[in-house]
């Protein structure tokens, strides 16, 4: 009998030790040590690779196979053209996403999809059973005699369904994190696991010719749960975000080996599953009322799409010795930056007043371009006076109190022209007409004589 032994694995980047620490010394997290009993590998070829055809041959690139003529799509266009136009054969694909936030029925809604289109499409799963599926089929209105389901919790027993004659086009694995194989040592979920999983289903969907798709949990700071070698051996990379008080979820590709990075889709939860919003340009701005301060209208852009959202601070006296600073939806250290470019470059005191600030409709965003958006509806809370009412921003601040362009400007502009809005400020140059420079072009254009408007002993 072989002898086993007792290594430890971090379960952040996956890195082995022989005995235990406190701090990872691969990626320095602390408490992710947890110990994996191993046994040496045998000589010989594992079951796996006894079931793949042949060795791999060198072959020029130019005569290999074309796979992109074989693609299919998935029932919903948008879905197509993000992917590089459909599922393809073979590939891998991974969707992550906080529990409850919809990853399940998108993906038994595609399957579905898939199904009615005249091709095979199998449900794995690894935490419900066949009636539970049935059941949220049936509400979701999907169910279809190409539709198949598998409820286990060990990854051999879908290698028959993709050994066999005819291997299904689409494979759904919900979720890798509750699949166990044979090949690696401890609980399902593992980092261990996690890797043999992932691995096998891969290669065999690779040479069977069928598109996979893994679910796969999230961690509380919001990164997939697991090796980031899983990352690294999909070719795309799906995240389902959004609030789960909130009807609305944003689909972003983080990574696509065959089609565009960093496209966004816009879905809201309805009692049918969830619905693709075709055009959530204005989706996000809801019952908006523009006569109010502390309000601004930015264009913001993800991927190539974009779509207005709205900006919300307030600027009240405070009673602290420390003044707070919040920012929800975006990081609160370029709150605190521009907040220091206003004070300095606008003499504007802001040692005694508590600021608030947060994007409309729980939406969260990243894109540089907010800054002007950000800027301009903290000073109308701070002066009390509203933006006027079809007004719309977007640009990049700097330390010096310079606008500058950002990324997508001619998308933006002709968006913003199309839904009327004006006026329109952006950074100086960007086009041939109009624009702001710095933060005292914005503040005239916006306030006029801002010292009439000041608040006594609120302005430096």
């Amino acid at each position: 009998m072989a002898k086993t032994r007792e290594i430890y694995v971090c379960a952040a980047c996956g890195a082995k030790a022989m005995q235990w620490r406190g701090q990872c010394a691969s990626c320095n997290a602390w408490n992710t040590l947890e110990p994996v009993t191993v046994t040496p590998d045998k000589p010989g070829k594992s079951r796996r690779s006894q079931s793949l055809a042949s060795s791999p041959v060198i072959a020029p690139l130019r005569d290999a196979a074309d796979s992109h003529g074989a693609l299919f799509s998935t029932g919903v266009a948008a879905m197509d053209r993000i992917l590089g136009g459909g599922l393809t054969p073979g590939a891998s694909i991974l969707v992550g996403g906080e529990p409850g936030i919809g990853k399940s029925t998108l993906l038994l809604q595609l399957a579905g999809a898939v199904a009615a289109s005249g091709k095979s499409a199998v449900y794995l799963s690894g935490e419900e059973g066949l009636s539970q599926i049935k059941a949220r089929a049936e509400r979701l209105g999907v169910l279809h005699e190409s539709l198949t389901g598998l409820s286990t919790s060990r990854i051999e027993d879908v290698f028959p369904v993709l050994e066999g004659p005819e291997p299904p086009d689409l494979l759904i694995v919900d979720s890798v994190q509750t699949v166990a194989s044979s090949q690696a040592e401890g609980l399902p979920g593992n980092v261990g696991q996690v890797r043999a999983v992932a691995t096998e289903l891969a290669e065999m969907c690779r040479a069977s010719g069928t598109c996979v798709l893994f679910v796969g949990h999230v961690t509380k700071e919001g990164a997939i749960a697991g090796p980031k070698l899983l990352e690294h051996l999909v070719d795309t990379v799906i995240s389902l975000e959004g609030d789960r008080r909130h009807m609305f979820r944003l689909l972003r590709v983080l990574k696509n080996r065959f089609g565009p990075n960093q496209e966004l889709l816009v879905f809201q939860m309805v009692n049918s599953g969830m619905e693709l919003v075709p055009d959530p340009s204005t989706y996000f701005l809801g019952a908006r009322d523009a006569s109010l301060s502390g309000t601004a209208v930015v264009m913001a852009i993800e991927g190539q799409r974009p779509f207005a959202v709205e900006i919300q601070a307030l600027v009240a006296k405070t009673y602290l010795s420390i003044p707070r600073r919040t920012g929800l939806g975006f990081d609160v250290n370029r709150l605190h930056l521009l907040l220091a470019v206003l004070e300095k470059r606008l003499r504007i005191n802001f040692a005694q007043v508590d600021i608030y600030a947060k994007i409309g409709g729980g939406l969260k965003l990243q894109d540089p371009g907010m800054d002007l958006a950000l800027v301009a509806a903290v000073l109308s809370s701070f002066y009390d006076v509203p933006l006027p009412e079809r007004a719309i921003l977007w640009g990049e601040v700097d330390l010096n109190g310079q606008i500058r362009p950002v990324h997508a400007h001619g998308i933006r502009f002709a968006q913003a022209g199309r839904l009327g809005y004006d006026p329109i400020l952006f950074p100086f140059g960007a086009e041939a007409r109009g624009g702001v420079k710095t933060l005292v072009d914005l503040q005239r254009a916006l306030f006029g004589n801002t010292r009439k408007n000041a608040r006594p002993g609120m302005e430096t």
